[in-house]
């Protein structure tokens, strides 16, 4: 069996049986990509059936001088997804990764905005400018729903249902949820679609797409990414932030404001509950107040 035989059937594997989306399918194939070049880089030459522990080894020590723990612990269990995969189709009996040791990593905490800085983040968008309406539309949509940039910049038109006050969200591994969408981002939605969107001329296959650039197509991350980053520098913002600083404080703000977890699970489309408990990590002050508002024992003091 070739690598590249077997990292495409692995794709395939990851896209049908597991309905991953094309952003991890692609993550999972580079870390595979660098161990097909270390291999060719010391002649080595050595199938994906018979690679062993030693040269996997060898491999992530030589990844280790390269990319900090996190992206190290990354590379190792997308190495062992893989041959996980190889295992279930009988093409190797055991897998070379299970004896390697993944990194310590600190679980880090989510970046967030205040309220007072979400709000001079979108006040500072020029409205004067043929993007600015927008713009600022694609922060309010973000933050007032929760998205993914992935989710914001593929939202169709039909998917917007705001006479019962939800949106339809496609996420990952093509998963729908409907999200609640707060009237304000609504009247937003509604005043770019009949007065800017309206003037713009979409082009094939893009004629449902929410937002469009200026040639009548759909964005790309990275454009949503350049948006925000402009925005910060100008108004001196000294945190690094992205679209998913956004739906970060989407969450902080609900569980500070009193919104039970498991509402913002779904909201957010966390398969589980624990990549939503992060967030309980983010403000220990609201969780102390929490627990001296509500907890029975509280009334005794």
């Amino acid at each position: 069996m070739k690598w590249q035989n077997a990292i495409k059937d692995y794709q395939t594997y990851l896209k049908i049986e597991r309905g991953l989306a094309k952003n991890t399918i692609d993550s999972y194939s580079k870390d595979l990509e660098k161990l097909v070049l270390f291999l060719n880089d010391s002649n080595l030459i050595v199938s994906p059936i018979a690679i062993d522990n030693e040269t996997i080894k060898e491999f992530i020590y030589q990844v280790a001088k390269q990319v900090n723990p996190r992206s190290q612990a990354r590379i190792i269990s997308g190495l062992r997804s893989f041959f996980d995969y190889l295992v279930f189709e009988d093409y190797r009996e055991t897998n070379p990764t299970d004896l390697l040791e993944t990194p310590k990593i600190g679980r880090k905490l989510p970046d967030t905005l205040s309220q007072f800085e979400i709000d001079k983040l979108i006040a500072s968008i020029d409205l004067s400018h043929p993007q600015g309406e927008r713009n600022r539309t694609i922060l309010e949509t973000l933050y007032s729903c929760g998205l993914r940039v992935s989710e914001v910049i593929t939202l169709k038109i039909s998917d917007l249902f705001f006479e019962e006050g939800f949106i339809r969200v496609l996420g990952k591994g093509n998963k729908e949820r409907f999200v609640p969408i707060h009237p304000s981002a609504q009247k937003y939605i509604l005043f770019y679609i009949n007065d800017i969107r309206a003037h713009i001329n979409p082009q094939k296959n893009f004629e449902d797409t929410l937002f469009l650039n200026r040639r009548g197509k759909g964005l790309s991350r990275q454009m949503v990414f350049l948006i925000l980053k402009d925005l910060a520098i100008k108004i001196d913002l000294k945190k690094k932030i992205s679209p998913h600083t956004l739906r970060h404080s989407f969450a902080t703000h609900l569980l500070q404001n009193g919104a039970d977890l498991r509402a913002i699970q779904q909201m957010l489309g966390h398969e589980s509950i624990t990549t939503t408990e992060v967030y309980v990590h983010v403000d220990k002050t609201y969780l102390k107040e929490v627990v001296e508002t509500f907890h029975p024992r509280a009334s005794y003091s």
